[in-house]
């Protein structure tokens, strides 16, 4: 990924002193999060793993996604973002997660206009943070995950 996150140094700082963890859950970033985490020296210290659960059924069997939730709310929805970071975060063990969910077109998917992006964070402080972006499904992407690390890192400086 030639992208330059600004904020994974704090987190990786942040985390290793406080000997804390972190793993993601992942849809229309399709790994990118997980690969920029993990894109760091020394980021085996703090980052557990990740699931990349592109289809409803993979983010309902293996993060615990109830198909409630997925039925009511569909898969780009705050309510699932939640209960995706919630899911990896109990199955890695970690003390962080992070999950995205969303669009990243070009058209829109069961309703939802492309661009529109749920970032989830589980942990000693959770949040929700929703997204409208435009451009390529590259740019929706690499937005989607300069967001959720930029966010995660706020967090973080603020405990």
């Amino acid at each position: 990924m030639k992208e330059d996150f600004s904020g994974l140094m704090e987190i990786l700082e942040i985390l290793s002193q406080r000997g804390e963890s972190i793993s993601v859950a992942e849809s229309l970033t399709g790994g990118g999060l997980a690969q920029a985490l993990s894109s760091l020296p020394g980021s085996s210290q703090i980052f557990r793993g990740s699931v990349t659960a592109y289809q409803s059924q993979i983010k309902s069997e293996v993060l615990q996604v109830p198909s409630e939730l997925l039925n009511e709310f569909g898969v780009v929805s705050e309510e699932v973002a939640a209960a995706m970071a919630h899911g990896v975060k109990t199955l890695m063990n970690s003390t962080w997660s992070i999950s995205t969910t969303g669009v990243a077109g070009p058209g829109p998917a069961e309703g939802v206009p492309a661009g529109t992006v749920w970032v989830a964070i589980d942990g000693p402080i959770s949040q929700t943070l929703q997204l409208e972006l435009s451009g390529t499904r590259e740019i929706v992407r690499n937005a989607t995950i300069a967001g959720a690390i930029a966010a995660f890192a706020r967090i973080l400086k603020t405990l």
